[in-house]
């Protein structure tokens, strides 16, 4: 397993939204986390991003216990995440958004900007032809000295997933990836997520689409009450009976 989370439990004042949550998420796989509003999915996202601390419990990410680290150290062991609502600035232009989202730039040093200025400008020109590539993989190269801000919300999806790939992680969670887009962005947004797993990609996304789900997902995880009731293939899952009873409808 790439990503192992055991007994993982969180709190908001005497609501328990993650109860003892325990999962596991196959390398270059692409898992799908569903359940009904209120199962603990979104809040589970969190604790394994780095945005919330679980009260109990572990994080594992390739050996590296991750429960303690902060959300912007994550990404330095492979894992990102993108959002339901993309976060785009929306003042810069498309390629000036990707290229923010690179790591380790030498232009933020001071020490760097001040005494190594070639090595600077190389580093950059590095990065923007990486940018540059990326925009063009997500179908964004017409709009790539646009600004962020005339772009639609489909489009806005596939900078928030140019952007998770200019850190080059090993894994991304992807939260609602298809929510709000019409069918055909969301069949392009997802046709990209699989062309990433023949790269070598692992995934692991919120959805309530269950087209989408049961047409691309390897694994189906199902949550209730913050637990979860149900893992396999989605074929297995669409005949479970738990999951018809809390999830699907009768």
């Amino acid at each position: 397993m790439i990503l192992e989370v055991k007994d993982l439990t969180k709190s908001f004042g005497g609501v328990r939204a993650v109860d003892r949550c325990s999962i596991g998420v196959k390398e270059n796989s692409i898992t799908a986390i569903i359940g009904p509003n209120g199962a603990g999915k979104s809040t589970l996202f969190n604790l394994v991003a780095g945005l919330l601390t679980p009260d109990s419990g572990s994080i594992t990410f390739r050996g590296h216990h991750l429960e303690d680290a902060l959300a912007y150290e994550r990404p330095h062991f492979g894992l990102v995440k993108t959002f339901q609502i993309p976060r785009e600035f929306g003042g810069l232009t498309v390629l000036e958004n990707v290229m923010v989202a690179a790591q380790d730039q030498l232009g933020e040093s001071p020490w760097w900007s001040l005494a190594g200025t070639r090595r600077v400008w190389d580093a950059e020109a590095s990065t923007e032809t990486r940018a540059r590539s990326l925009i063009d993989f997500v179908g964004l190269t017409t709009l790539v000295d646009e600004p962020s801000r005339v772009l639609s919300g489909g489009q806005r999806k596939l900078l928030e997933l140019a952007r998770a790939l200019m850190v080059d992680p090993e894994m991304i969670l992807l939260d609602e990836p298809v929510a709000g887009v019409n069918p055909t962005m969301a069949a392009k947004l997802m046709d990209l997520v699989q062309d990433l797993r023949k790269k070598g990609k692992t995934f692991l996304f919120i959805e309530h689409d269950m087209d989408i789900v049961m047409a691309h997902s390897d694994t189906v995880i199902v949550m209730h009450e913050g637990r979860t009731i149900a893992q396999g293939k989605p074929d297995d899952i669409r005949r479970d009976g738990r999951v018809i009873s809390v999830y699907l409808g009768g």
